[in-house]
């Protein structure tokens, strides 16, 4: 059979050395986040590393869809909050697909609310953009694999939940009662008056019971607590 192959022509070599000095097959990976500058510089990191080949990048989920199933990277590296589609709804679509890629997490988000929706949506991994360049790598190539990783922090609160699935355990008697006067409506000062403690002691134990429950304001931690049974 005649080769067509041109003088001095080279065929694209997506193979790497490994430990061994046999070749193995890079890693490769779609980029999705909405700033261009994380982009770049995520592409810059991988790039640099020959275990590792960018296919593309997306700034938003609905991209992010498309060029996977264009792609099909081995992992696809996913913010969450993204105008233009957010990621946990580009991963439950991955998902429904049944796309073959795995879908790391890696943002700057780590609530409960952000973190257990991306899981159930079929993330394989959720990782914070402050983790180390080793760290990362290792999280990558773990996906590949089909491994979970989770950044300790997330790990430790996902053990936490499954050890006190209620949650909010750790409130005090006195915060579950500014909580259920906040559930009937009762305005800080109202709820000072009525426990006869100062306006800034009230905001101090809404402080804690926000952290407690993991939420940001007073509509979430009531629904929050009906939904763990802390209020009757």
């Amino acid at each position: 059979m005649p080769d067509d192959t041109v003088p001095g022509d080279t065929v694209p070599d997506t193979t790497v050395p490994d430990d061994s000095g046999e070749r193995s097959a890079r890693i490769t990976l779609l980029i999705v986040d909405d700033h261009p500058v994380v982009r770049d510089g995520l592409r810059g990191m991988f790039t640099a590393d020959p275990g590792f080949e960018v296919l593309a990048e997306a700034a938003d989920g609905r991209e992010a869809v498309a060029l996977a199933a264009e792609h099909r990277p081995d992992v696809v590296l996913m913010d969450l909050r993204m105008p233009g589609g957010g990621g946990v709804e580009a991963i439950s679509e991955l998902t429904r697909r049944g796309l073959p890629c795995k879908v790391l997490v890696l943002t700057t988000y780590d609530t409960d609310t952000d973190t257990i929706p991306a899981i159930e949506a079929g993330a394989t991994g959720y990782l914070l953009k402050d983790a180390p360049r080793d760290e990362l790598f290792d999280a990558v190539r773990a996906a590949a694999e089909g491994r979970t990783v989770l950044s300790p922090a997330i790990a430790a609160r996902l053990v936490s939940r499954v050890r006190d699935p209620r949650g909010g355990g750790s409130l005090s008697a006195r915060e579950l009662e500014v909580l259920r006067l906040v559930a009937r409506g009762t305005g800080n000062r109202e709820i000072a008056a009525e426990l006869f403690i100062s306006e800034a002691t009230v905001k101090t134990h809404l402080t804690h019971i926000y952290a407690k429950l993991d939420v940001n304001d007073r509509a979430a931690a009531v629904a929050t607590a009906y939904e763990r049974h802390l209020l009757p």
